[in-house]
C-alpha cells in the first residue's frame, strides 16, 4: 500500500531503519555478514520480544518493512523458522531452546523445515502416526512425512509425533525439535508441475531425538501444532501474492502502468479491485499484529485472511498471465521482460495457496464454527 497510509509518527520508526542502511549497508553495498546484522538490530522479526525483536506494535512493523523493501535490502530466507518454529519456541520453548536455535532462525544460517503432515493425515492431522518411544534420555521416532518443503536443505525441524498410543487422539501428540543430519532420516523429493523440487517425503527410521529436544510438555504438541498452524496463516498470508513472496496487487498494477496503463474500462476494474483486496488484507494484518501485542495467539482470523489472501493471490497471478497473452505460457521471455518468468511461474505455484497450510475448506469450516458459531461438521 502507498506510504501516505501510514500516519506521520511512522516517520520516526523509518528515520530509525534508514540510519541503519546508511551505517550498515552504505550507498546500498551489503556487508558478507548483513543478515546477521539486521537479527542483531531486531529487524528480521521486529514483533518479538527482547532481546530477539523490538517488541514492535503493528505501524513500527509496517514501517521497517516498508523502508527495507524499498531499499531492496535483503533479507533472510527461512520462511518457517521465522514464521512458525521461532514463535512457537517464543510460547514454548526453554531458555536454553532460545540461546541455541533462535539466532541461527533470524540470521537464516539454519533452514528448518515442518515435519506435520502425513500420506493418511493432512487435513486431518490428529490422525497422523508416526510413533516417538521413549529410551532413557532419548526419543526413538519412526514414521513418514510428507509434503515437507524445504527438506533436503533444512537443518532443523519441528516434528509431531504419538507419544501415547492409548489416549485420545488430539492428546497423545508431542512436539519435537529434530536434527535434519540424524542418522535414520531419508528425503525424497516430490517433483512439481513447474519442475522444481521444493517439496519432499521423508522417512524417519529409529531416529534417536534428545530429550532435550522436546518443546513444551509431554502430549502437549496439538496445543502447540495449534500456535504453529495459527502462525503459519499469518505467514502465508502476509503482503505478496504468494505466501507473502514474490509480486503483489500493487506491483502489477505498477507494472501495467509502467507499459502505459490501459483504456480498456473492465480491466481498469478487475485491476482495481485487487488493489482494493491488498488493502482490506493489509487492514487485517494490521489487526491481527495489534491481537499479537496484546498477547493473543493467533485466532480464527487468521482463517479468515488466508482464505482471502489465497484466492487473491490466485486472481493478481491468473490476471497477469493473461496480460502477458501466449506468453504467459514460457517462463524465460514476454512482454514483462525477465518479470514474465516470474509471473508465469508465480502462476503455477499459486494453484497451491488454496491447499498448502490448511486447504480452503478447512479454512471455511474454522471460520464457520469458532466464528459464526455454526454447529461443528460430523
Amino acid at each position: 500500500m502507498p506510504t501516505r497510509t501510514l500516519p506521520p509518527e511512522a516517520e520516526r520508526y523509518r528515520d530509525e531503519v534508514r540510519a541503519f542502511l546508511d551505517e550498515h549497508a552504505p550507498r546500498g553495498r551489503y556487508p558478507a555478514d548483513w543478515n546477521r546484522r539486521l537479527a542483531d538490530a531486531g529487524l528480521v522479526a521486529p514483533h518479538w520480544p527482547r532481546p530477539w525483536g523490538l517488541d514492535a506494535g503493528p505501524l513500527q512493523q509496517l514501517a521497517i518493512d516498508e523502508v527495507l523493501r524499498a531499499a531492496g535490502a535483503p533479507r533472510p530466507l527461512n520462511p518457517i523458522g521465522i514464521g512458525w518454529a521461532g514463535p512457537t519456541l517464543l510460547v514454548a520453548g526453554t531458555a536454553a531452546q532460545h540461546a541455541r536455535l533462535l539466532p541461527g532462525i533470524l540470521d537464516g544460517s539454519e533452514i528448518w523445515c515442518q515435519l506435520f503432515s502425513e500420506p493418511g493425515a493432512g487435513s486431518d492431522l490428529a490422525s497422523l502416526t508416526t510413533r516417538a518411544d521413549r529410551d532413557g534420555d532419548e526419543w526413538v521416532v519412526t514414521g513418514q512425512k510428507i509434503w515437507t518443503t524445504g527438506a533436503h536443505v533444512a537443518k532443523w525441524g519441528i516434528l509431531l509425533a504419538r507419544t501415547d498410543p492409548e489416549a485420545e487422539a488430539h492428546r497423545g501428540i508431542s512436539y519435537f525439535v529434530l536434527d535434519m543430519q540424524s542418522p535414520g532420516i531419508t528425503v525424497r523429493p516430490i517433483r512439481q508441475m513447474d519442475g522444481s523440487a521444493d517439496f519432499n517425503e521423508v522417512f524417519l527410521d529409529g531416529v534417536r531425538i534428545p530429550v532435550a529436544n522436546l518443546v513444551g510438555d509431554e502430549h502437549d504438541g496439538w496445543r502447540l501444532a495449534r500456535v504453529t498452524l495459527g502462525n503459519e496463516r499469518v505467514s502465508l498470508s502476509g503482503d505478496g501474492a504468494l505466501w507473502g513472496m514474490g509480486p503483489t496487487a500493487n506491483d502489477l498494477v505498477d507494472l501495467v502502468r509502467d507499459h502505459g496503463g490501459t483504456q480498456d474500462p473492465v480491466l481498469r476494474q478487475r485491476l482495481a479491485a485487487l488493489y482494493a483486496e491488498a488493502g482490506v488484507l493489509m487492514l487485517i494484518r494490521m489487526r491481527t499484529l495489534a491481537a499479537r501485542l496484546r498477547g493473543l495467539e493467533p485466532g480464527p482470523e487468521a482463517s479468515v485472511r488466508k482464505a482471502l489472501a489465497d484466492e487473491h493471490g490466485q486472481r493478481v497471478m491468473a490476471l497477469a498471465v493473461e496480460l502477458a497473452g501466449a506468453y504467459g505460457m514460457l517462463a524465460d521471455r514476454g512482454p514483462f521482460g525477465r518479470e514474465t518468468s516470474m509471473w508465469a511461474s508465480g502462476y503455477l505455484f499459486s494453484r497451491a495457496l488454496t491447499i498448502g497450510g490448511g486447504t480452503a475448506e478447512v479454512q471455511r469450516d474454522i471460520i464457520a464454527e469458532r466464528v459464526l458459531a455454526l454447529p461443528r461438521e460430523r
